[in-house]
């Protein structure tokens, strides 16, 4: 009854089952899901209940990349006894959906968010922190992770022309959702409840302050998250929620929320930038040259549309920026594994260029 809850299916039943059968170990291992993670340690469902949980020192060791280890929304393979407060766990379920950005920091390195989503709700307050361009972002995260990308458009009770505003999101992500809800008034919840079905999970991000703590309040009936003002003078949040968290809904569907995000540096690939861009990539097609960059190209379709109106130039500038950032990620992310290929290669050989392991 706990993992239904937490959305266990027969679809996972079926992965544990191929799982349990490969497995060959002295331990029994028992299903359970990541509902929070606090960094050394984490939270997880069991089908006998809560528990804290770290991964084992041989799945730290046998995992190469720190994205690849447990994260919330997870289901893993865990071990624990009936008398133990904590559990070990030695495996995961292969991942349907993960939610990724690049990490903080000036190192190559995958971050996830949260894990086996099927939808995300990209949160965004209709006040002075409106911004068309920062969810052009999100949605690149959303389309790069596997997910169906919801926009939530909040606070609306604070904003006299809300319409307004969702035309303006309708254009940037045609064919994405945009729904306009108050927590303060009741507007929207149904077409939110909409997405919470049975075995669904879904997520919400966005930058701090867009009220993604109070919507998680809203639809569940209780306060499970903390709350707080914004400043008025820009208004921006503080960060209210300090880690990811998964909270069971009614009618067995799960809400993953995460703390709200200054600044989203992608990990993507660029099919991901053609799905958030869809009117610009049909635009592109008809361009002269296949090759055709959109800057001075004679015969360029994307810049005859700015040129017209029909494409704003700001959306064009942003479609240029992330490309470029999103090939130079690329390139740093092949020179990293062309690196670890490298320093592989250096400790499997010794000075006689014979292999260290090879067998006699």
């Amino acid at each position: 009854m706990h993992l239904e809850k937490y959305g266990w299916s027969e679809t996972w039943q079926q992965q544990w089952e191929q799982l349990a059968a490969a497995a060959v170990r002295d331990i029994e291992l028992k299903p359970a899901r990541v509902t929070a993670d606090f960094g050394q340690k984490m939270k997880i469902m069991t089908s006998e209940g809560e528990r804290w949980a770290a991964p084992s020192g041989k799945l730290r060791h046998d995992t190469l990349e720190a994205a690849e280890l447990p994260a919330v929304g997870d289901w893993v393979a865990a071990a624990y006894s009936a008398t133990a407060d904590d559990a070990v766990i030695h495996a995961m379920l292969p991942r349907k959906s993960r939610i990724s950005r690049q990490a903080a920091g000036f190192e190559t390195k995958e971050q996830i968010i949260a894990a086996n989503v099927d939808t995300l709700f990209l949160v965004q307050a209709l006040n002075g922190d409106f911004n068309v361009r920062r969810m052009e972002r999100y949605l690149v995260m959303a389309w790069n992770s596997g997910v169906d990308p919801v926009i939530v458009l909040s606070k609306s009770d604070l904003c006299p022309d809300p319409d307004g505003y969702v035309a303006q999101m309708e254009m940037a992500a045609p064919g994405v959702p945009v729904l306009i809800v108050s927590a303060w008034d009741g507007r929207g919840r149904d077409q939110l409840e909409a997405y919470l079905r049975k075995g669904r999970t879904v997520a919400l991000t966005g930058s701090s302050g867009c009220g993604k703590s109070t919507i998680v309040n809203w639809l569940s009936g209780e306060e499970l998250q903390a709350t707080q003002g914004i400043r008025e003078d820009d208004s921006r949040g503080r960060h209210t929620t300090t880690h990811r968290q998964l909270f069971p809904l009614l009618h067995d569907a799960v809400l993953v929320d995460t703390p709200g995000m200054r600044e989203l540096s992608l990990w993507s690939d660029e099919s991901s930038t053609e799905a958030a861009f869809t009117d610009i990539e049909s635009l592109a097609a008809q361009c002269r040259f296949a090759d055709c960059r959109h800057m001075r190209e004679e015969g360029c379709a994307v810049k005859e549309a700015v040129s017209s109106g029909a494409l704003s130039a700001p959306r064009l500038d942003s479609y240029r920026k992330m490309k470029r950032e999103l090939e130079y990620q690329n390139r740093k992310e092949k020179e990293k594994a062309r690196k670890a290929k490298a320093g592989k290669a250096s400790r499997s050989y010794g000075s006689t260029g014979w292999r260290h392991d090879m067998e006699w």
